[in-house]
């Protein structure tokens, strides 16, 4: 479980785990794309078993380093394509909106279409868009093709540990998905590192690294047997729903970045306007999902205090953690007048932390219970952004920046694996792929809106994040911001999650 858990925060998110109703391979009756049965699965050890390994973690890598790489190159985006920080914001925003609001529909496609189709597919898409977004002329351009790259990460990323979880034989699954989590670990920490590297000689750069990767994923991809879920294909896609919910989410999002930017009256009122819309189409999707047969979001799993508790902390420290990767990239390249490398090596002790103690932490959670994980990692996780409040024009990084970074580290090292853990044991186990989905999707909104809101929040707007003058007092506030939203997320799990030895007796 821990091992998995690692890879959320560095992207961002939380992965979505297979949904546990779908029939494995080794399941009686499960058949290949040739239709022939299998009595198991494909041994880890075979050149087929290789095959949907380096597949399942190349796809989701080339997810994993765009959304990483992408926050170091946008003070040279916004140079070259003369691009206002709403501009910056959407580049950020359009692939997480599609990310976000797609990501349970490309679940559901591929246990009814086939989940190597569905991965093939995602990957090819991404590759297309990647391609797109390495050749934008303009800031326009851009965006559009980011909104593209967000449809393909919603169809790999669900799949990329579906493939391992419903191919490869039951003995094999666990080390495969260790093996993937240690890559895809290795792929997000070197990813600041590589971007910075590269936004050095082109930002362009940072997009065309995901074609030789992406072609790799295809190639093995469809050497691999498909599976898929025959009770599924009984179950109509709640389009609907899916609509509704991705129509929501652009509204406000469009809403929340509009505010920042606009002046005058009607601007106003196009911005009440967009918002009053998106919170109609919000009581529609909520409406819809509690009639539909085979919802997105299933209502039942928020009867549960400690699932939707859970996905509160999610939505508070994950907008935190997008909101800080955002203002902090902007003030260290600035504001500091640090190269893009220098901002992308700043975080990488953060990382590290988080791969070097996540594993350690879920086991002390399972002891101490997933309250007591949660609260401790987020109140640490607040005091390393105050910290990092400080760092001003002038600042070394020693003093000014690494004590922020590791007390951070050292906090969000601290609840990732409890939180996914205590997800996940909240949830029937016949959801269990529905609810880490849900969370999955609770993190990504957090990003979405947060990116959106926060410039508006701290008076940041226009091509003022180019002035260091002004600049840097947003930075801070934004900080103070961050920080009181992770302090709140601590003080709801405090509140809110059950103590460890109620949690074991209710369990």
């Amino acid at each position: 479980m821990a091992a998995r858990e690692r890879d959320h925060l560095a992207a961002g998110s939380i992965v979505t785990v297979p949904d546990q109703r779908a029939p494995l391979s080794g399941d009686p009756g499960h058949r290949d794309d040739e239709g022939r049965g299998r009595a198991d699965g494909v041994a880890l050890a075979s050149p087929t078993g290789r095959a949907v390994l380096v597949a399942s973690t190349a796809g989701s890598a080339v997810a994993f380093l765009d959304a990483q790489v992408v926050s170091v190159a946008l003070p040279s985006i916004g140079r070259d394509l003369g691009a206002d920080l709403g501009v910056l914001q959407w580049t950020v925003n359009a692939y997480t909106l599609s990310l976000a609001a797609l990501v349970l529909l490309g679940g559901a496609l591929g246990d009814r279409w086939g989940r190597r189709r569905v991965f093939v597919a995602g990957v090819a898409w991404f590759a297309v868009a990647s391609a797109a977004c390495a050749l934008a002329p303009t800031a326009e351009v851009l965006v559009a093709a980011r909104a593209l790259q967000g449809v393909g990460a919603a169809l790999l990323t669900p799949m990329s540990l579906a493939l391992l979880q419903t191919v490869l034989r039951h003995e094999d699954r666990a080390r495969a998905i260790g093996l993937w989590s240690g890559a895809t670990t290795l792929a997000t920490v070197a990813a600041p590192v590589v971007g910075g590297a590269l936004v050095a000689l082109d930002w362009r750069l940072v997009f065309a690294l995901n074609l030789p990767v992406a072609a790799l994923a295809v190639v093995l991809a469809r050497k691999v047997p498909d599976t898929r879920d025959e009770a599924a294909r009984t179950h109509r896609l709640d389009l609907p729903g899916a609509a509704l919910g991705a129509a929501a989410l652009a509204g406000l999002t469009w809403a929340l970045t509009r505010a920042g930017e606009s002046s005058g009256a009607a601007a106003d009122a196009a911005v009440l306007g967009a918002a009053a819309a998106a919170v109609a189409l919000a009581a529609g999707f909520v409406v819809r999902e509690r009639r539909a047969a085979s919802p997105v979001v299933p209502p039942s799993l928020f009867a549960d205090r400690t699932f939707t508790a859970a996905n509160g902390f999610t939505l508070l420290v994950y907008a935190a953690l997008s909101g800080m990767q955002l203002l902090l990239v902007l003030q260290l390249q600035v504001s500091l007048g640090w190269t893009a490398l220098q901002a992308g090596l700043a975080t990488l002790p953060s990382s590290l932390l988080l791969g070097l103690l996540s594993g350690r932490a879920g086991a002390l959670g399972q002891r101490l219970g997933a309250r007591t994980m949660l609260t401790a990692g987020a109140a640490t996780a607040a005091v390393g952004l105050l910290l990092l409040s400080g760092a001003s024009p002038g600042d070394a990084y020693a003093t000014a920046v690494l004590p922020g970074v590791l007390v951070m580290g050292l906090g969000f090292a601290a609840f990732v694996a409890p939180l996914t853990a205590g997800v996940l044991a909240a949830a029937p186990a016949e959801l269990a792929g529905a609810a880490s989905g849900v969370n999955n999707a609770v993190a990504r909104t957090a990003g979405l809106l947060a990116v959106a809101a926060l410039p508006a929040v701290v008076g940041l707007s226009g091509s003022a994040y180019t002035d260091p003058a002004l600049l840097t007092p947003a930075f801070r506030s934004g900080m103070l911001v961050c920080a009181a939203l992770v302090a709140g997320g601590a003080l709801l799990a405090l509140l809110a999650l059950p103590r460890a030895g109620a949690a074991a007796a209710e369990e």
